[in-house]
């Protein structure tokens, strides 16, 4: 199985979007969310995160690429979509792979891109027409965040579990990105995953990622699957509510996993981004999570590498 940190067991991570705060500053001058971008990857250093991302601070998943590629005006597809003319999301991840080892770069996936736009022109007669091209368009982003620093890709496909979309055209456009980068590919799916459960773990991913809390039947629907050397990102804090956890419900998700999945194959997480909780509420969800890992790992005679 592929071992993202050497000699680390249940290396903690975060699905991606932190709440920004942006601040004046002589940099934000030039960058105004570039300390939104600091604060949201020191918090995660310091809550304890194990593969930290650039925090998504600069906006909603799908405005933040959508508005870079050509064919995309606003919410409207207005021509053929085309490979962005500049970098989008690269500065940002490698800002973070710059202040910590392991770091996870993130794109939006294209299906769920695809249905959040309008159509408006007859280049595409439908959504699932339109998603090859935006595939094609964020590989070329994928293949600039790869070369960053970053030790995984993560695909954020939420729309998947909703059943709008063709599942075979998301299977194609995934792996057009994931064939672009020589990393390994993480694929992030919201909601109820028991019904494409197959459809997700034949797609050519290193790591498929789930929400565990708000979902829990989902667990369950990985008993008897064939996984080979996947690891399963596995979400055991519930990102829907501001509420803080006791421990100990965290700690019976992440021994519930355990149970199913092998301690050596989880990445234990959020649900999902944090980006709408107050800064205070984000931190104190990653502190918790971060807290119960370590306990456990100490339970299980692991150890996670001083970073």
């Amino acid at each position: 199985m592929q071992s993202f940190i050497p000699d680390t067991i249940l290396p903690t991570t975060v699905v991606g979007s932190y709440p920004g705060q942006p601040k004046r500053t002589l940099k934000s001058l030039f960058d105004p969310l570039h300390f939104a971008v600091e604060e949201a990857v020191s918090l995660q250093k310091k809550a304890g995160i194990t593969i930290i991302s650039d925090g998504q601070v600069r906006g909603d998943m799908i405005g933040v690429f959508a508005s870079k590629l050509p064919g995309i005006r606003g919410s409207d597809v207005s021509g053929r979509v085309m490979p962005p003319d500049q970098a989008i999301t690269i500065k940002d991840t490698a800002y973070a792979a710059r202040q910590h080892p392991y770091v996870k770069a993130i794109v939006t996936g294209p299906s769920t891109i695809a249905y959040g736009l309008r159509l408006q022109t007859r280049l595409y007669r439908n959504k699932d027409e339109l998603v090859p091209d935006i595939a094609s368009a964020l590989a070329v982003e994928a293949q600039g965040l790869s070369k960053t620093g970053a030790v995984m890709l993560q695909i954020d496909e939420p729309i998947l579990s909703t059943g709008a979309t063709d599942i075979d055209v998301a299977k194609k456009a995934v792996a057009t990105i994931a064939e672009s980068v020589s990393i390994p590919v993480c694929l992030h799916a919201c909601g109820n995953i028991a019904h494409i459960i197959d459809d997700l773990l034949a797609m050519p991913i290193d790591i498929l990622d789930f929400e565990g809390c708000v979902n829990p039947e989902n667990l369950a629907s990985f008993s008897g699957k064939e996984l080979k050397d996947r690891s399963i990102g596995y979400g055991i804090v519930d990102s829907s509510s501001p509420v803080l956890e006791p421990a100990d419900i965290v700690r019976h998700r992440l021994w519930k996993g355990i149970d199913i999945l092998g301690p050596e194959r989880i990445l234990p997480d959020p649900d999902c981004g944090l980006r709408m909780h107050t800064p205070e509420s984000a931190y104190a969800k990653l502190a918790r999570l971060c807290g119960v890992v370590e306990e456990v790992r100490q339970e299980l005679g692991g150890a996670v590498k001083n970073l």
